[in-house]
């Protein structure tokens, strides 16, 4: 995952992970679940990055990678706000992150975040489990001017939902009902439940 917040959580959580970033154009992923359930959405989304990831470590000459293949554990995820029965994703403009900001503030959006966990051995996949978190977002009524002050940081527009909980962002949320580290990016509790339907206990890659 490109994601830092990410990052930061697994390595607090005592895992230091290699860091390899799919390709994806999610858009187009996104627009060709029209349709389907929002949960199930973010996990086909999580799901895809673990098959470009998989291509990308069988194809590498690079000794670290070529260890995953060997014996490792891959792990996807990505994460949407559900807001009326609509997803969105990261804004990327200022425009479209003012926007949504006006519409969030003073109500409550979910956030969804898919995982997808992948154990490899011997070169093969060898188990797959994939699952999703939902956690209920509370929006600060903030004015134009607070909303106009935390675009110009740049911070929400390359975060789902344009917002973040461990950042400047949680000056403007008035609380969340669910798992904070599932709204940084990445659900500690799913992660470790995934990894046992893998036969793998998290406590081996403290």
């Amino acid at each position: 995952s490109a994601s830092p917040a990410r990052r930061r959580v697994l390595r607090a959580a005592g895992i230091d992970p290699l860091v390899l970033i799919a390709d994806l154009d999610e858009d187009t992923l996104v627009a060709g679940l029209a349709g389907a359930p929002p949960g199930d959405v973010v996990t086909a989304l999580a799901r895809a990055k673990a098959e470009a990831i998989i291509a990308a470590v069988g194809a590498s000459s690079d000794p670290e990678i070529a260890a995953v293949a060997a014996d490792g554990v891959v792990l996807t995820c990505d994460s949407m706000l559900l807001l009326d029965g609509e997803l969105a994703g990261k804004p990327k403009t200022g425009e479209v992150a003012r926007a949504r900001w006006r519409e969030m503030r003073g109500r409550t959006g979910d956030l969804l975040t898919g995982h997808c966990v992948t154990r490899m051995s011997g070169g093969a996949v060898t188990a797959v489990a994939a699952g999703g978190a939902s956690t209920v977002i509370r929006f600060s009524d903030v004015s134009d001017a607070v909303v106009d002050r935390y675009i110009a940081t740049g911070e929400p527009l390359e975060v789902a939902g344009a917002f973040t909980l461990d950042g400047l962002g949680g000056w403007l949320l008035d609380g969340i009902d669910g798992d904070p580290s599932s709204v940084i990016g990445i659900s500690l509790p799913l992660t470790r439940e995934l990894l046992s339907e893998v036969g793998v206990d998290v406590t081996t890659l403290w």
